[in-house]
C-alpha cells in the first residue's frame, strides 16, 4: 500500500501532466519530483528511438553534466535494454558490480549504486524507461516499485495525450488551410476567369516557384483582393 507521501507525489505528477506545459518540461519536473521523493542520486527518463534502436535521455536529475553527455544507449545486452525487451522492471543492488552495465566509471563518479528501472508502456509497446539510482546499496521496496510503475504509466499517458493534441492541432490547421485555398481559388476564378482546376494549379505553381506553402500563397491572394 502506498504511503501518503507517495500518494501526494502521484498527485503532483498528475497535476503536472495536465498542466498544459511542453512535454520536455513535464518530463524534467517529473524526474525532479521522483528524485526528491525517493532520495535518488540520479533519476532519468529515456525514450526509445525505434529507427536507431537506441535509448535517448530526455530528462534527468543528476549531479553532473557528464550524465547528460553520455552517448545514446544501444538496445542490446545492457541492463536497461532488458527492461525494454522484457517489458518488465529491473532492480540491481550494485550496478558497478553488475555484468552488462555499460558505465561503471560514470557510476563511480556520480556516486550511484542501486538501480530501479521500469518500462513506460503504451499500447503494449515500450516507449521508454524510468530509472532511479540510489547513492547507497539498497533493496528497493515493493512500494518503490509500485510508485515508479504508476508514474511510468502516467508519463506514457502524457505521451498519448501529447500525440492526440498534436493530431487535433494538425487536423484543425489542415482544415483551415483547405478553407483558405478554396477561398483563394474562388477569387482567382472570378478575377482571371479560370476554372477551378486552373485556379488550383496557379496556386500550386506559385507555391513551388516561391517555395512558400499553399496556405501562405492563398493568404496572399486573399489579402491582395481586399486591398
Amino acid at each position: 500500500m502506498l504511503r501518503s507521501s507517495q500518494i501526494s507525489t502521484l498527485a503532483q505528477v498528475g497535476q503536472i501532466i495536465v498542466s498544459g506545459r511542453y512535454l520536455e518540461e513535464i518530463l524534467q519536473l517529473i524526474v525532479n519530483i521522483i528524485a526528491k521523493m525517493m532520495q535518488a542520486r540520479v533519476c532519468s527518463i529515456m525514450l526509445v528511438d525505434g529507427q536507431k534502436n537506441e535509448l535517448v535521455i530526455k530528462a534527468a536529475k543528476a549531479s553532473s553534466e557528464e550524465y547528460w553527455q553520455k552517448p545514446n544507449l544501444k538496445i542490446g545486452n545492457s541492463l536497461i535494454s532488458r527492461v525494454v525487451k522484457e517489458k518488465a522492471p529491473l532492480m540491481v543492488r550494485d550496478v558497478t558490480k553488475q555484468e552488462g552495465y555499460q558505465y561503471p566509471e560514470l557510476a563511480s563518479k556520480e556516486g550511484i549504486r542501486s538501480l530501479l528501472s521500469v518500462p513506460m508502456i503504451l499500447k503494449d509497446h515500450v516507449i521508454g524507461v524510468l530509472n532511479v539510482y540510489s547513492a547507497d546499496e539498497r533493496s528497493f521496496s515493493n512500494e518503490d516499485l509500485r510508485l515508479l510503475s504508476t508514474v511510468a504509466d502516467q508519463v506514457s499517458l502524457a505521451f498519448e495525450n501529447t500525440k492526440l493534441n498534436v493530431a487535433v492541432q494538425e487536423s484543425q490547421e489542415a482544415l483551415q488551410t483547405r478553407k483558405l485555398v478554396e477561398r483563394a481559388k474562388s477569387i482567382l476564378q472570378k478575377q482571371a476567369s479560370l476554372s477551378e482546376e486552373e485556379a488550383y494549379k496557379r496556386l500550386q505553381q506559385q507555391s513551388m516557384k516561391t517555395r512558400r506553402s499553399m496556405r501562405e500563397i492563398a493568404e496572399a491572394v486573399i489579402l491582395s483582393s481586399e486591398l
